[in-house]
């Protein structure tokens, strides 16, 4: 079989990855100026302004999502595998600094509350995603710098010094001087909040000149804390009684709160106190689609509602109704497992003959023999998914680990280029930039699967996906040739996954840059992609907005989908038994 490689287009951006991991191997710190060149041309689709003086808001807006709040403040990033990295590098008490995070990224990080931030990485990737948006952030901060060095933009700044807000046609004037739209700047403001104005007044008075050393990066180091995120969540399970060594497993990567949802029934079973929350909120948009959805004016799933409404809930409501919750999950035997050390990955594990079919979600208690789960002595492994070549190591240890793998699923989200945010993307053709293999698979889910749970998107089956190294790592040339060779969807954890895969059903290392058949493999494989970002958009990434509620119906269609299908299989498993 014959196949064409796309290349062309990526020349810049792999000039630009050999030159960080070059300057990486440094025993000093490095200083992102020195990257800039590089990024700025590689022309990144989520960069599209990088040259030009006027700030690029949703570059920005991206860049300042995945970091702290408080990089506002660092000039130094180190990063490691573990503390013992961090110890022999002489950063002795790193795990008593203050834990700091990103609300779109999740990478365990402690900020010394001065100017060094320390980074747990769990694969290349977290390099491949954190470089170059630590290199866009710093490009914007300094083009909002220069442009405040004028005598009236400081004066503006300075006079709302320890103030909350500046008035509306201060903020007009701030806009105007900044050369941004109004609306650029209020998403700016939204996005820094009560640091948006002393974000402002650090950008006037300094340039950023942000210094990064990466005190290791061995496969060695990445194996070790893999496994010792591995040991942590044996060792828990094994408390509770779960001796996964022994058991055979249904591995699954996605979020963690979908499938507990689905199987706990908490958000349905105590709907009025979600209704008083909404209420008492005052969360009149909300209310009115809960109106609609009960008036069958609206086709969004009533529960899906509730789920969405459930996060919002405990995020304001304390305590009290988080322990709650975890009482739900624990009345079927689901166990939480923090990542303790190191890289930020939780996983959640459940033995299916706990399952209660009274708690469950009527779109996946209506599998046939359902009952039949009380026999079951699989266990359901759910992980909040990893970034990358992560997914590559965690499974790797997994499927090395288990008793015995019944089967992978993987839900996570995607850029499309020929489809809109909230479809639904079901491929069978990856091809990974990591390994340079197309992988060629059977997925167990096709658009039937998914379709009756989806009202508002579509769901595109027999689809061909890219699994790219990076979000900032792409350009319009090198989408464009992908997508003249028919590949639609772009994600970063299929072919990493798949790669881990072929290690786990055939006797060697996976290849490099070859065609790889998956197909007869002893296990289910199956993947769905939720579309988040339309990179053929100019202007519009995930940067420029968020999912929110719209994405709550694809999140849980996929996950359905999954559920059920673990179901079906288990209960055609206990059968053949019984044979």
């Amino acid at each position: 079989m014959d196949r064409t490689v796309p290349k062309t287009g990526s020349e810049e951006i792999e000039l630009y990855i050999r030159t960080y991991y070059s300057l990486l191997r440094s025993t000093h710190p490095i200083q992102i100026l020195t990257l800039t060149e590089a990024h700025m041309g590689m022309d990144s689709s989520l960069h599209t302004k990088a040259r030009d003086p006027e700030p690029d808001v949703s570059a920005l807006i991206y860049a300042s999502l995945r970091l702290p709040l408080c990089i506002d403040r660092v000039s130094l990033v180190v990063l490691g595998q573990s503390e013992e990295v961090f110890i022999n590098a002489g950063y002795t008490d790193v795990e008593a600094w203050p834990r700091v995070s990103a609300r779109g990224r999740r990478r365990r990080t402690h900020f010394n509350g001065q100017d060094v931030l320390a980074m747990y990485i769990a694969s290349r990737s977290d390099i491949d995603d954190l470089i170059p948006t630590l290199t866009a952030y710093q490009i914007e901060w300094n083009k909002i710098h220069n442009l405040l060095q004028g005598s009236n933009l400081r004066r503006l700044i300075a006079r709302y010094s320890g103030e909350p807000e500046m008035s509306e046609a201060d903020v007009v004037q701030l806009a105007a001087g900044l050369r941004m739209s109004l609306e650029d700047l209020q998403r700016l403001q939204a996005v820094w909040g009560a640091d948006f104005l002393p974000t402002l007044a650090a950008m006037a008075e300094r340039p950023k000149n942000i210094r990064l050393q990466l005190l290791s990066g061995s496969l060695a180091h990445y194996r070790k804390a893999t496994n010792r995120w591995w040991a942590n969540l044996a060792g828990r399970a094994r408390d509770h009684g779960i001796e996964l060594g022994r058991r055979p497993v249904y591995f699954v990567s996605s979020n963690p709160h979908a499938l507990p949802n689905l199987l706990h029934g908490y958000a349905w079973r105590h709907e009025q106190d979600l209704l008083a929350y909404l209420h008492d909120s005052d969360q009149q948009y909300l209310l009115a689609e809960y109106q609609a959805i009960q008036s069958r004016q609206s086709p969004q799933n009533h529960n899906n509602l509730l789920y969405y409404v459930l996060k919002k809930y405990l995020q304001d409501c304390g305590e009290e109704v988080r322990r709650a919750v975890l009482e739900a999950e624990q009345a079927i035997g689901l166990l939480r497992v923090p990542s303790e050390r190191g890289f930020d990955v939780e996983a959640q594990v459940m033995e299916l003959r706990r399952v209660r079919p009274e708690y469950l979600d009527q779109r996946v208690a209506a599998v046939d023999g359902i009952e039949l789960l009380a026999e079951s002595d699989a266990v359901l492994l759910n992980i909040d998914y990893p970034l990358g070549m992560a997914a590559y190591e965690l499974l790797n240890e997994v499927a090395f680990q288990v008793g015995e793998l019944l089967g992978v699923y993987v839900m996570g989200k995607s850029a499309t280029l020929n489809s809109r945010i909230g479809d639904v993307v079901l491929p069978n053709v990856v091809h990974d930039e990591h390994s340079q293999n197309t992988y060629l698979l059977v997925n167990c889910f096709n658009a039937d699967d998914v379709a009756p749970y989806i009202t508002y998107g579509s769901v595109l089956d027999n689809q061909k996906a890219i699994s790219a190294r990076g979000t900032f790592l792409q350009n319009p040339r090198y989408m464009d040739v992908f997508y003249r060779e028919g590949y639609t969807d772009i994600e970063m954890e299929a072919g990493p996954y798949l790669s881990a895969i072929y290690e786990a059903v055939r006797p060697k290392r996976h290849p490099y840059n070859e065609i790889v058949t998956l197909y007869g493999t002893p296990f289910d494989v199956g993947f769905l992609h939720y579309v988040s970002d339309t990179p053929l958009t100019k202007g519009k990434n995930l940067g420029a907005g968020s999912l929110s509620y719209g994405g709550v119906e694809p999140t849980y269609a996929a996950a359905i989908a999954i559920l059920r299908r673990i179901f079906q299989q288990e209960i055609r498993r206990i059968g053949d038994g019984d044979r």
